[in-house]
């Protein structure tokens, strides 16, 4: 069993900034890749990005350029900076670990409680 514990939610303002942070304990294997994602109200999940045990990273065409996905192996922690924020940003963020493809197609059976963003126009 993997626990996750999403933090770093918030009200801002349009174009201000956020930093999200991801715990990960449990049952983890060393060789995994962790993902940050989204859903608005009304919407499905999506994934807004990921990064591989290497750090190569991937991003959602829509947050490209303002948000930045990193990792601490060591902490087995994973943060996503999100800046130059827009009220479309507006949802709950969730993050999880896995193999990448999993990751990419994000199908767990389990997630964390999420953190909610709120972007004010």
């Amino acid at each position: 069993q993997v626990q996750l514990v999403e933090s770093g939610g918030g009200l801002v303002q349009a174009g201000g900034s956020l930093r999200l942070s991801c715990a990960v304990s449990g049952r983890i294997s060393s060789i995994n890749a962790m993902g940050w994602y989204r859903q608005a109200p009304g919407k499905q999940r999506e994934l807004v990005a990921h990064i591989t045990i290497l750090g190569r990273t991937n991003y959602a065409d829509s947050v490209k350029g303002r948000f930045t996905i990193s990792r601490d192996n060591a902490k087995n922690t994973v943060y996503l900076q999100m800046n130059s924020l827009k009220p479309e940003d507006t949802a709950v963020y969730y993050c999880n670990s896995g193999p990448l493809p999993t990751v990419v197609a994000g199908t767990f059976s389990s997630w964390g409680q999420g953190t909610q963003v709120t972007v004010s126009s």
